[in-house]
């Protein structure tokens, strides 16, 4: 499925409309053939893969116990019990990700808590940062010892970053030119 022709198509919908397509969402996906589906798959114990929608992420949990309409997860990151619904139980192992096509910068659904992003500050020198809270209109990164709050508009992605460090390193890129 196409998410950016479907967001496209949302930013286009007056909340009335969405509302309304939320509620046939909703009821669609408590129709029992969905939640048997899921639960058929399913058994306590079970290491799963769930989307956090606070987060824009998959996250890792096992399941503990199974109710009539949710699961109960054990999220494997900060040992927090949650429960959740069968629907947001990736047992296919889909792309969580939903890629807004835009001109310039990273679109809200683009990014994640927890990734490395980059930006261009005020002084022109290049800046990374992992992404620590996702606001409405910004971003909060973590850029070394300090906070930023960077526009969506002005992120890019980071393509090489030290993954074995929590801290964020700085880098330069470099454009090389195109071979024949």
């Amino acid at each position: 499925m196409n998410f950016s022709e479907v967001i496209n198509c949302l930013n286009q919908a007056s909340a009335f409309e969405l509302y309304r397509m939320r509620a046939a969402i909703d009821r669609v996906l408590d129709e029992p053939k969905w939640l048997q589906a899921v639960q058929a798959r399913l058994h306590v114990g079970q290491d799963v893969a769930y989307f956090d929608p606070q987060a824009n992420a998959l996250k890792r949990g096992k399941v503990l116990e199974m109710r009539r309409k949710h699961a109960v997860v054990l999220d494997l990151e900060d040992a927090r019990r949650w429960i959740i619904s069968y629907a947001a139980i990736n047992l296919d192992g889909s792309d969580a990700r939903i890629r807004e096509h835009k001109q310039q910068g990273l679109g809200r659904n683009e990014i994640a808590i927890g990734e490395v992003v980059g930006f261009v500050d005020r002084d022109q020198q290049q800046r990374t940062g992992r992404v620590i809270r996702l606001n409405d209109k910004t971003v909060s990164l973590q850029c070394g010892s300090g906070q930023w709050r960077v526009a969506y508009g002005f992120l890019h992605r980071v393509v090489d970053a030290d993954a074995r460090r929590h801290d964020v390193i700085e880098i330069d890129a470099v454009v090389l030119p195109k071979v024949e």
